[in-house]
Parts: structure tokens; C-alpha cells; sequence
């Protein structure tokens, strides 16, 4: 049975109120206190800072709607200041010593790599907004976020069609950290597979916060002066895209001769840039600001009232922790309570509205069903969808892979739930270490 269908059948099931040994009673408590995990300082606070203010703001909201369970909702913020083991130490500090009945944060995979551990141990849940690598489902993390086959690979696909330009040389430009790491992987596979050849495929890894980009940028013009179309699938992360983007700019590299798609870079990255040498480069994400929909109008138009700012934009990440925070609510609601163990038997299967005009499932290896989008950037620094799917179930375990061919994660039980299941042994195992 496949994992959507496991999903439609689990739907009617009930709720087991069953107290996790370790889990934080904060129902208990005279406010119901909210983990904010994000960086406020250092390379990735250009990105995670809007995510903490998204948070209060959601927080907030709901606070004027009466609260959950007859309470306040606290924000309790921790800055982890883009340091990886410090986000592992703050989360604990999170669930240990503020009781909070939830954590929303990381950016990073090497951030979610670092909590993971203590979510376990203190049997606490994270909601993760960002696009990550795949390779991974847990009992403890609700992944809000585009997986591999709701992001890279559609994106791939674009820019192989001929509306994308039927690009056939490929720079894979990445962040030295696990999550280009495995999605360049996947790519690199994805791309063999679809006849690429492995000439025609090149890999640069640079450090978090790279800033002298133009031996890296004319190395690109070089690959990409072969006589094939050629394009750039970015994996930058944090604020190593603006010297990059700068670089671009600076040595002619346009959208039309060598189009550049990033998984990292949106509104907020772009807010700092002047984009008009940018125009009709690309990002792939779930949501752009530009969506016309009445509910991403009303988002839009509450965020600004209170960040006291017309501005201030919104992103995929902003969109992801959106989701991620109502169906908490929602899982909460339907429990009764926020032990751990109820919210996540609770939580598989619900639903709530995105901001795309669809909606926005749990599944049950705990990825949501989101659109994909293809945007091009605009003067303004905004973006123009060129092309939108209809939802698309998150892949935990990406079957380009051959190791992850026939591997399915189900947590609908969360007590005997399996996030690496070989559906050829009928066996659960360990997932293989990243």
C-alpha cells in the first residue's frame, strides 16, 4: 500500500491520548509556551530572522483568537546564532527548562542534523519550514518544507523542457553542508538517468558566508562556453547569494545566456540586492509573494499591519512555518491536549488551507502536500510564476536513488510507527547515516 494510500485509509482513526514518558506537560502550565529556534545573528540571520518575526506574528494572532485550549500562547525566542551544536543545546534548553509544547526553527540541514538527538531524547516536536535534502523521516519532526521531488527535481525538469530552454550542461553550485551535499547527489543521478553526460555535469562547493566569487563565476562562464545551453542549479545558502548574485552582475552573466535557479534564495534574500541585472534568473519554491490569491492577500496584508511596515516581504519559508503553526493548532485542537504523543497521533491526516488557493496535508512520513512553483525574477525583486503544479505529495526517501527505491516512512501511530520501511523485506530499519 502506498504511503497516500495508507494516509486516505488512516483518516478515520481516532485519537490515542498517550503521554510520551519524556514529554513536556505544558497544557499544565498558565500559558502554553511556543519554542522560536531560528538565527538571529550570524551567515544565516539574513535568512531566519523574517522566520522568528513570522512566528511571533502567527503567535500573536492566535492569541487574538482566544488562544489554544482556553490559553495564551507564550513565544519563548532562542538565537542559536548560526551555530550548529548550539541549536542542539538551545532546543534542549527549549524543552528542558521552558517547557515549551513545541518548537518551530532550524534553517540549515546541519542545524536539524544537530537537534535531532534531543527531540528524540525529551520526546518534543520541531516543525521544519525550509526546503531540505529528503534522506530523512522522524517521529519527532513535522517537515513543512519542500522535499527533493517538490522543489530540485521539478525544477530540473523546467529548465530540460523546451519553455525552460532545454538546457543541457549543468553547474551544480552549492553550500558545503549536507543538504547541497545530498541533493546534488540526487541531482547528479536524476541527471545521468535522463542521459546527461557526466562531462556535461560540474560540482563547486564553497564555505557558509563565501564571499570572493569571481574566480567561482568565470569557472561558470568557461563550463558554460561549450556550445551546449547551460545552467546553474543553485544550492547557495545564507548570505554567501548576495556577493554571488553581485559576481553574476558584474561579469555579464544574464538570464538568458546562463539562467541561474536557486532552492535558497527568495523575496528576503533579494530585498538587499539591486535585481535588474537579475532579471529572469529563477527560483523554485511552494510560494512567492506574487501568488493572487484572496488568502495569500489577507496574509500579506496582516503581516504588514503588524510588522508596521508595507515592505517587509513574504517567502516560501514564512508560507512553510505558516502551515506548520495551524496544523499544530489544528493537531492540538483535535487532542485536546499538547502531550507530544497525541499531537503527533493526531496530526497525520489533517489538513488546512495554504496560501496558493490549495491545501496543505500531513502525510504519513510527516511531509506536506504542496504545488510546486517556478519563478522568474523581477526588476522589483519579486517574481513571476512561469509555472505551477498541483500538490505534490512530499518523498521522504527519493527513488532516484537506488538505495531508497522501495523505502516508505508511516508514522501514523507514532509508538509503532517506522520512518525506514523496505516495502521488498516488509522490514523497518535504520535509515543509512548522512
Amino acid at each position: 500500500m502506498t504511503v497516500v494510500n495508507r494516509m486516505i485509509a488512516g483518516l478515520g482513526l481516532g485519537v490515542t491520548m498517550t503521554m510520551g514518558a519524556m514529554a513536556v506537560p505544558a497544557i499544565a502550565a498558565d500559558t502554553i509556551k511556543v519554542g522560536v529556534l531560528h538565527s538571529l545573528s550570524g551567515t544565516m540571520a539574513i535568512s531566519e530572522t523574517t522566520l522568528k518575526d513570522t512566528m511571533l506574528f502567527l503567535i500573536d494572532e492566535q492569541n487574538k483568537k482566544g488562544g489554544l485550549l482556553g490559553k495564551q500562547l507564550e513565544a519563548v525566542v532562542v538565537d542559536p546564532a548560526s551555530d550548529w551544536p548550539l541549536f542542539a543545546e538551545k532546543a534542549r534548553e527549549l524543552i528542558a527548562v521552558d517547557g515549551v509544547a513545541a518548537v518551530f526553527g532550524c534553517w540549515t540541514s546541519s542545524s536539524r542534523k544537530s537537534v535531532l538527538p534531543v527531540f528524540k531524547e525529551l520526546n518534543s516536536i520541531l516543525f521544519y519550514p525550509v526546503q531540505y535534502e529528503g534522506e530523512e523521516s522522524e517521529k519527532n519532526v513535522i517537515y513543512t518544507g519542500a522535499a527533493p521531488n517538490q522543489q530540485a527535481i521539478p525544477a530540473v525538469d523546467y529548465l530540460m523542457s523546451e519553455e525552460g530552454g532545454s538546457v543541457k550542461r549543468w553547474v551544480l553550485e552549492a553550500t558545503d553542508y549536507v543538504y547541497p551535499r545530498t541533493t546534488n547527489k540526487i541531482l547528479e543521478q536524476y541527471l545521468l538517468d535522463k542521459g546527461v553526460a557526466a562531462e556535461d555535469i560540474k560540482i563547486n562547493y564553497t564555505p557558509f558566508g563565501f564571499a570572493d566569487w569571481q574566480t567561482e563565476v568565470a569557472a561558470i562562464k568557461e563550463f558554460g562556453s561549450a556550445g551546449k545551453k547551460t545552467a546553474v542549479v543553485s544550492t547557495i545558502n545564507g548570505d554567501a547569494n548576495t556577493p554571488f548574485y553581485k559576481e553574476l552582475a558584474n561579469q555579464g552573466v544574464s538570464a538568458e545566456d546562463i539562467p541561474v535557479v536557486a532552492f535558497s534564495v527568495g523575496e528576503e534574500e533579494l530585498a538587499g540586492l539591486d535585481t535588474t541585472n537579475l532579471v529572469g534568473h529563477l527560483a523554485a519554491w511552494n510560494y512567492f509573494q506574487s501568488v493572487d490569491t484572496p488568502e495569500n492577500a489577507a496574509f500579506i496584508s496582516e503581516w504588514h499591519k503588524y510588522i508596521k511596515s508595507d515592505t517587509r516581504t513574504t517567502n516560501d519559508p514564512m508560507e512553510a512555518a505558516y502551515l506548520g503553526f495551524n496544523l499544530w493548532v489544528a493537531a492540538v485542537e483535535k487532542a485536546g491536549t499538547t502531550d507530544t504523543d497525541a499531537v503527533l497521533k493526531a496530526i497525520v491526516g489533517l489538513s488546512v488551507p495554504n496560501l496558493t488557493g490549495g491545501t496543505a496535508t500531513v502525510l504519513p512520513n510527516h511531509h506536506l502536500t504542496k504545488p510546486v512553483l517556478i519563478g522568474e525574477i523581477q526588476a522589483d525583486g519579486q517574481f513571476e510564476i512561469v509555472k505551477q503544479t498541483a500538490e505534490v505529495p512530499g518523498d521522504a526517501w527519493s527513488d532516484v536513488l537506488p538505495e531508497d527505491k522501495g523505502i516508505e516512512a508511516d508514522w501514523t501511530d507514532p509508538l509503532t510507527g517506522c520512518g525506514h520501511f523496505d516495502t521488498a523485506t516488509q522490514t523497518c530499519g535504520a535509515a543509512p547515516a548522512s
